[in-house]
């Protein structure tokens, strides 16, 4: 007769229970799943060249003694961490965790020879490789220099900063960029990695470049914030023929030839050099071609508003020559304020061109013989006796400044 279970049902192979061996097989499998998942009781094949964390088991004078976390343990020698200062070396303690190098697997006492200086290079050129590759700024300090450029250390690599890719050191004689290339030392400087070779140990930094990339950025910034109309102060950045260059913090502005006095300007550098300090108004703003039109003299009150109250007809004044012209002389009364001598008011004799007798720069007294402020006219006269009339020199036929 069968047997019956308690709950009244057959008992074959289908519905029996797993047996001891089975339960410790399964065992030995969740085990080991286990055991492979937890990085901690993994075993590593480390070989030169990883870079891995581990644990200070103990500190000696001259080395440390690291669990790498791979049922090893490794040493790192004193000639392997030189580029820890005396503060870090002895911040390091028990139990902290440090990046390590692996300069050598196994040596006779089958332990890893390991090296932080070598690890925080390794870091630091897998950084570099990213800020070249994303086209970011970094900033280091100066450490020294040679007769080519700059030397520069980022966290155990050592960068070169072509002293033609530096803005401060100018390209005058050996002995000045020699000068001015040991004044930068110790001083940080914004770069841009512009070539690097990992294989080679070489890489090169640029300054300019990252200035320039800066300024647009800020150039940038101050377009969206500038309104035609506003009033800055600026430094003037650079002189050309046909005007100056003037930095208003972050974007240079081109203040034209004839924006920048009242008075004639034949060139910007007979009143302005480079790095004074002006006042101007913002003219114009291009932005899709980021440019900017500025003003000096509309940042002051235009002179001719002020010539009806200031002079009257038959008045004595002093002037200066600016211009001979076929038809007569321009004579400044004062910045922004011309007036014309015409050719029959330069003498009682008469002359065929007033070089005959004048000349640009020679101070002259003048009378008044006309004054219309409305077309920015003014009339004078050599003749100083003659009694003053409004249409004694008749029209002119220019247009005084």
């Amino acid at each position: 007769m069968e047997e019956l279970n308690h709950a009244g049902t057959k008992s074959n192979d289908d519905v029996r229970q797993p047996d001891l061996n089975d339960l410790l097989d399964r065992g030995d499998q969740a085990l080991m799943e286990e055991i492979l998942r937890d990085p901690a009781h993994s075993y590593r094949n480390l070989k030169h060249g990883d870079t891995v964390d581990g644990r200070i088991m103990r500190i000696d004078r001259d080395e440390i003694l690291v669990d790498i976390g791979a049922k090893a343990e490794g040493i790192i020698p004193g000639r392997e961490m030189q580029t820890l200062s005396d503060e870090d070396r002895a911040a390091l303690k028990v139990g902290d965790t440090v990046l390590v190098f692996v300069v050598q697997s196994e040596d006779k006492e089958g332990r890893a020879i390991l090296s932080i200086d070598k690890a925080r290079q390794e870091k630091s050129w897998r950084a570099l490789q990213e800020c070249y590759e994303r086209g970011e700024i970094i900033y280091a300090r100066v450490k020294n220099y040679n007769k080519g450029g700059l030397l520069v250390d980022l966290d155990g690599v050592r960068g070169f900063v072509p002293a033609s890719q530096v803005s401060s050191i100018s390209r005058s004689s050996e002995t000045q960029k020699q000068s001015e290339m040991a004044r930068l030392v110790n001083v940080e400087l914004p770069l841009k990695v512009i070539e690097i070779n990992r294989n080679r140990n070489r890489l090169i930094l640029s300054e300019r470049q990252a200035l320039a990339e800066t300024r647009e950025t800020k150039k940038d910034e101050l377009l969206a914030a500038l309104r035609e109309g506003d009033v800055r102060e600026g430094v003037v950045s650079s002189i050309c023929d046909f005007g100056v260059f003037v930095d208003i913090g972050g974007a240079d502005g081109l203040v034209h030839l004839s924006e920048i006095s009242w008075s004639r300007v034949k060139h910007p550098g007979e009143v302005l050099k480079v790095g004074d300090k002006v006042k101007v108004t913002i003219l114009n703003i291009d932005y899709e071609r980021k440019r900017i039109a500025l003003s000096i003299k509309r940042t002051q009150s235009e002179p001719w508003s002020r010539v009806a109250e200031r002079y009257q007809l038959g008045q004595i004044v002093e002037g200066t020559i600016t211009q001979l012209t076929s038809f007569g002389a321009f004579a400044r009364i004062e910045d922004g304020v011309e007036g014309l001598i015409h050719i029959s008011e330069i003498g009682d004799e008469r002359i065929q061109h007033p070089r005959e007798v004048l000349s640009e720069g020679q101070v002259v007294q003048a009378r008044i013989i006309r004054i219309d402020p409305a077309r920015k006219r003014m009339g004078l006269s050599l003749r100083l006796h003659h009694e003053p009339t409004e249409t004694e020199s008749g029209d002119e036929t220019e247009e005084s400044g």
